[in-house]
């Protein structure tokens, strides 16, 4: 059974997880979304808003109440919900830690959606941008903004990452994905700096252009940067540092390059490195760093000698700041470390001497003369480290259009000005300090005109919706900052109008006639004040070098010391010694034309009003997305919520003013067809479907509500609802409703589940059923038929059973076969002695024989296989005896069971003398004989020993015999039982004294040892009825055999010897 699951994922969303097929079907309603589940409204978040709050400011009900805004942040940045919107803007909270948010997986959720389909998210911002341009054709732009640490930076990666992963991809396309990710480690490190709010803080405004083509895939990019922060290369507040590149290099750099540039692997070594007194920070990686900015510029395409350049020219700033100057008697400054300009004039590709005088002295051009005045030592610093300014801020523009170059789309095929573009403002936020500098009055210039940017672009995007529906449009009190926008641009009468005045006019000029003047031309105006002015209370807290600005934001008091420092101070001398350089980049960055060029520089602050004006521009010609990037606290701790800090950014990034604006008409608008999909069931009439026109069943729902007139409108495709409290009333009746329907919904959804699972289970079980039925059916027809073929064929086989092979009884031949076969293989004879065997049929007769004797040869083989060497040994002298006796002597068979013995004698039984006398001599058998004299047959008891090489017939202590195997001409024995048996020696041997006449109990044993140990198996005689045997001297003597009843031996009458044996087995 289906269950109802909810999920609540890490931004606070909430989904149901998908079903098997990737879709969501209600019987009640039409499908919501595809295959990543149904994503809830915004609404979703409004039920549980007393924990997390609400994820739209608009929508809360004291909106005009700064605690009420800051406590819905506080709520949910707890929550983990660090996104929420003022209607399109999105309000971020820097978390301070690794939100799982920003996955692959959280990206395709985002992508393609209706920006309100979701909860707030980076990612919907990008995706409503991006889904902007492709549908409407025009071009975007984003703008991010807060101040330093509150994860801007960050803000514009997930951009990118963004579009990176979703946007369609080629091989060329994936380039430029690369090199616009890889564009930030390198901007970061040139760009960024450790400052006390924030360890990576982006010391310049960033604006980066991305094209796409008209597939929707990114195939190109332009940066332009603003104000980078100069004073920075030069001087660091304590506990800051300097730009992150420096000691990047340093502590990565490989020794052989920093051998190469001079440089030693410790920032102590070098006085633009610390005067923040912070050269090692426990967050900053910078070897790590290092790595990752060098494979960078190698995906954006910088080639080796362009790095290389590049580094010299780093290298060379950080020699700068080691340039230390002495004070002659007259006052003149001079140099002190020759070394570093050696460093200096190799790395910058200049002449020593050359830059040598030109940091000591200063070109004045007077009457057409050129004259070289020398400088003090105050002087001769400035204009170093105003040539470090220069140097780094000239090469951090260069970079910036090297990055460009990387970046452009170079198909001849591509038509830029058909291509759309998505652009990415990552600028500073309002800034005010203890001490605010002529910095801050830029960065506070630039929030001014922003925020006027924004507040024409939202009311005028409000007023074309109200007109774009019908609705009358209401005036919108607010504040509008024009006038402070003209207190500080305007023509000859605006602050920097003044300051240019001030810094290119003839004479003493100086910070304090610099606010005199402003005194003297703005010292009317409302938003302007400086202490002269002021009355007695506000003295007290501004200084008399300070002017007071009233900001949109706020008030901010502006110190003018080193305003006037914002005029140009490289001095020509040192601009020809750079033009002079034989290095590359700054070739490109110090133009010759600049020497020739009469007109007066622009100064910085001019630079900026003009390329801020050009900003502007730029983005009144695109569709803008705000985001607005808040730090929670100064610590950088994760989870701390500091409600002092917070309520200061809310106020200076203005965005109470925007919510006012936001909610001066009606608080919430949405399309009828999301309304009435979200609430018709809260009518019996447009529940569970509306057939009608929307706006009808829109009518009817709201009508059934309660809806007072003056709580909504309808428009022309969207109704309008002035109050939050009345969309919370509703959306609060929605969650009683829920509970019915859900009731409702699982009731019907079990019921018709189970009839579902019956019906199917029933069908499942017919089809079986039949299936099964089937099959034993055709098994039975099939067995019948084989067994009625089978039958036939027998039968016929058996009437040509005595026929020769032919079709007709070849199956029943071969059943025959078959089945002998089968009885042979289970009645095979077990062993050797067992000589059954079936009957084989006449067929088979040959191969029947045959495969006894294979089987018999195998049982042999098996046998022989299995038997030990004594029992070889014991079977191989059997088998001599049965050779020898077998069928010729009458006590053979008794002797077959009874096992031969290695001796009859032991060692005991031999007398000591005999075995001395025998000596090393191996002794194979020893037997108790009798022997019987040649004379007389007179019998005695001796003992035969045989060795490897004779026989010894041994009496006691004495050896009677030696008879050599080799003079034994043969053995006789008679066919009766007994044990008498003679051995033949040659006459020809003198020791020798004729045969011997034996007799042993052990006859059969004895003769068998004696054969094999003398070889002598064939020369073994056995006879019927006498044996002659040869006595000394020629004389021969007879032995007669007859059978009787018992043994008997004597000498005959005769003279011969007569034995009487009995008769054991019948021939």
């Amino acid at each position: 059974m289906m269950e109802l699951r909810i999920q609540l994922i890490p931004t606070g969303e909430i989904i149901l997880p998908p079903g098997k097929n990737g879709e969501f079907y209600c019987q009640s309603c039409t499908k919501a979304v595809g295959s990543d589940g149904i994503r809830a409204m915004m609404e979703s978040a409004l039920t549980a808003r007393d924990r997390v709050g609400v994820q739209d400011f608009v929508l809360l009900e004291n909106h005009t109440s700064e605690v009420a805004f800051i406590e819905n942040l506080r709520k949910r940045f707890k929550e983990n919900l660090i996104y929420t919107y003022i209607g399109s803007v999105l309000v971020s909270v820097n978390p301070y830690k690794e939100l799982e948010i920003y996955s692959k997986q959280h990206m395709e959720r985002y992508r393609g959606v209706n920006f309100y389909e979701v909860s707030p998210h980076i990612y919907a911002v990008a995706d409503n941008a991006y889904r902007s341009m492709r549908t409407e054709r025009r071009d975007q732009c984003i703008l991010i903004s807060g101040e330093s640490g509150a994860g801007k930076t960050e803000a514009s990666k997930k951009v990118l990452q963004y579009y990176a992963i979703t946007c369609p991809a080629s091989e060329h396309v994936q380039t430029i994905k690369d090199r616009l990710l890889q564009s930030n480690p390198v901007l970061e490190a040139f760009g960024n700096a450790k400052t006390l709010r924030n360890d990576n803080s982006s010391r310049f405004g960033k604006y980066m252009d991305i094209q796409f083509d008209f597939k929707g895939a990114p195939v190109g990019g332009h940066i332009i940067n603003y104000l980078l922060e100069k004073s920075r290369v030069v001087h660091q507040s304590h506990g800051e540092r300097n730009f992150h590149i420096f000691y990047q290099l340093i502590e990565g750099g490989e020794d052989d390059l920093l051998r190469r540039l001079g440089l030693e692997k410790n920032a102590q070594q070098y006085q633009f490195l610390v005067k923040g007194n912070c050269p090692k920070v426990s967050s900053i990686n910078d070897r790590n760093d290092w790595k990752i900015v060098r494979k960078a510029l190698s995906i954006i395409g910088f080639t080796d000698d362009e790095v290389e350049e590049l580094l010299n020219i780093i290298a060379s700033v950080l020699h700068l700041g080691n340039v230390q100057y002495g004070g002659e008697d007259s006052g003149s400054a001079y140099i002190t470390t020759e070394t570093q300009i050696k460093y200096l004039a190799r790395l910058l590709g200049v002449d020593g001497t050359i830059l040598k005088e030109a940091l000591t002295h200063k070109k004045i051009i007077a009457k057409g003369e050129e004259l070289m005045s020398p400088l003090n030592q105050e002087q001769a610093a400035s204009a170093r480290d105003a040539l470090s300014k220069a140097i780094y801020g000239r090469t951090f523009t260069w970079l910036v259009n090297k990055i460009n170059d990387s970046l452009a789309y170079k198909d001849d095929s591509f038509n830029s000005k058909n291509a759309s573009v998505i652009g990415l403002l990552d600028i500073y936020g309002f800034e005010v300090f203890q001490n605010n500098s002529f910095e801050q009055f830029c960065i506070n210039y630039c929030n001014e005109k922003l925020q006027q940017l924004f507040i024409e672009l939202t009311l005028k995007s409000e007023q074309e919706e109200y007109e774009a529906e019908g609705i009358t449009w209401e005036p919108v009190q607010y504040f509008n900052n024009k006038i402070i926008c003209d207190l500080v641009e305007e023509k000859f009468k605006g602050i920097i109008s003044i300051l240019d005045e001030e810094c290119l006019r003839p004479g003493d000029a100086s910070d304090i006639t610099f606010l005199e003047k402003l005194e003297d031309t703005v010292g009317g105006h409302a938003h302007f004040l400086t202490h002269k002015l002021a009355d007695g209370k506000t003295r007290k807290v501004m200084g008399r070098e300070e002017f007071r600005l009233i900001h949109y934001a706020g008030e901010v008091n502006y110190n003018v010391n080193g305003q006037l420092l914002n005029r140009y101070l490289l001095f020509r001398n040192l601009k020809e010694v750079m033009c002079m350089s034989e290095n590359k980049i700054l070739t490109q960055c110090f133009d010759r034309e600049e020497l020739t060029d009469k007109k007066r520089p622009e100064t910085a602050a001019t630079q900026f009003k003009n390329s801020l004006a050009k900003l502007m521009e730029i983005l009144m010609s695109k569709e803008p997305s705000y985001v607005r990037c808040i730090k929670p606290n100064d610590a950088k701790q994760a989870g701390r919520f500091d409600e002092v800090l917070i309520r200061h950014q809310v106020k200076y990034l203005g965005l109470m003013e925007n919510l006012r604006v936001r909610r001066a008409g009606f608080a919430y608008r949405r399309r009828y067809e999301t309304f009435l999909q979200r609430y018709k069931s809260l009518c019996p009439n447009t529940w569970p479907n509306w057939d009608g026109r929307l706006v009808d069943g829109v009518s009817t729902l709201v009508k059934h509500l309660g809806y007072k007139p003056e709580e909504y409108k309808l428009g022309r495709t969207k109704i309008f609802i002035r109050f939050p409290k009345t969309l919370f009333a509703t959306e609060d009746a929605l969650e009683v409703r829920k509970h019915s329907l859900a009731t409702k919904l699982q009731s019907s959804w079990k019921g018709f589940s189970q009839k579902t699972k019956y019906r199917k289970m029933r069908q499942s079980a017919i089809k079986i059923q039949a299936w099964w039925r089937g099959i034993l059916a055709r098994r039975e027809a099939k067995r019948r038929r084989e067994a009625a073929n089978t039958i036939r064929r027998f039968i016929k086989g058996f009437i040509y059973r005595h026929q020769p092979r032919c079709p007709e009884n070849e199956y029943f031949l071969d059943y025959v076969r078959y089945s002998f076969l089968m009885k042979l293989h289970r009645s095979l004879p077990k062993t050797v002695l067992d000589k059954s065997w079936p009957t084989p049929p006449p067929a088979l007769i040959e191969a029947s024989e045959q495969l006894r004797k294979l089987c018999m040869q195998n049982m042999v083989w098996k046998y022989c296989k299995n038997i030990n060497p004594e029992w070889k040994h014991q079977l191989e002298q059997k088998m001599v005896a049965s050779e020898i006796f077998k069928d010729k002597k009458d006590n053979y068979p008794q002797s077959v069971p009874k096992l031969f013995v290695g001796t009859r004698l032991n060692g005991e039984d031999i007398n000591p003398k005999v075995q001395q006398a025998l000596g090393n001599e191996k002794m194979k058998y020893a037997v108790p004989v009798t022997k019987y004299d040649r004379k007389g047959y007179k019998a005695r008891n001796r003992q035969l020993l045989l060795m490897a090489n004779s026989a010894i017939i041994v009496e006691e202590a004495k050896l009677k015999q030696r008879i050599d195997y080799s003079s034994l001409k043969g053995i006789s024995v008679s066919s009766l039982s007994d044990g008498m048996f003679v051995l033949h020696v040659a006459c020809e041997d003198n020791k020798q004294k004729g045969d011997v006449v034996l007799q042993s109990e052990h006859v059969i044993e004895a003769l068998t040892k004696v054969a094999i140990c003398a070889d002598k198996m064939n020369s073994i005689n056995i006879n019927q009825g006498s044996i002659k045997f040869s006595v000394a001297q020629g004389k021969e003597g007879i032995i007669d055999f007859t059978s009787g009843s018992e043994l008997l031996i004597a000498k005959a009458k005769n003279g011969h010897l007569s034995v009487t044996a009995p008769r054991l087995n019948s021939r």
